[in-house]
């Protein structure tokens, strides 16, 4: 099985903490990812459960459904993309492309490493802007990650029990690939 199948967004962690070395090959990861122009438009905010004040700000972020399982995770980080490019400060079209592809290297990293990353999405866009200083003329925030060892679903509720225990979907690849044919297009 490949990083790429053993990756999962898991909801269920458990209390075992990342290594500080881990967490660096983390972003070691991320500083792979291509981007435009090797602009690298990806900056990264963390705090891990050891220092539950910086914790706290990144759960207060996250919409209810995720704080609840949020929580558990015992790193929690925060993904923004530069807009402007650094060699002429014009609109990057790529920046939120980029950072996502380093978002991925980090998922996989982590799988890599025997734990997992969940990013998302659910989180207060205001919130985040305001708990973080950014400066939205330059930055937008893109996703959090919850990165930890899986725990055992027991843990969860039985309404995500049932989102954690449902067979994996997956779209078929031509359902979202199309070849162009010589001479038909």
């Amino acid at each position: 099985m490949t990083e790429f199948e053993k990756r999962r967004s898991p909801r269920a962690f458990s209390k075992k903490k990342i290594s500080a070395e881990n967490i660096e090959k983390l972003f070691e990861a991320a500083s792979t990812a291509p981007s435009a122009y090797n602009e690298q438009p990806w900056k990264y905010i963390y705090a891990t459960k050891e220092n539950p004040e910086a914790f706290a700000k990144f759960l207060n972020c996250l919409i209810p459904f995720n704080q609840n399982w949020a929580k558990e995770s015992c790193l929690l980080v925060l993904s923004i993309a530069k807009k402007f490019l650094e060699r002429n400060n014009s609109p990057n079209k790529y920046y939120l492309h980029d950072t996502g592809a380093a978002n991925a290297y980090m998922v996989l990293q982590a799988t890599n490493l025997g734990f997992q990353g969940h990013q998302m999405g659910g989180y207060d866009r205001d919130k985040t802007i305001e708990t973080f200083n950014i400066d939205t003329e330059k930055y937008e925030p893109v996703t959090f990650i919850a990165f930890g060892y899986e725990a055992d679903i027991s843990t969860l509720s039985e309404e995500k029990k049932l989102q954690e225990t449902k067979p994996r979907e997956r779209k078929e690849i031509s359902e979202f690939v199309i070849k162009i044919e010589d001479k038909k297009y």
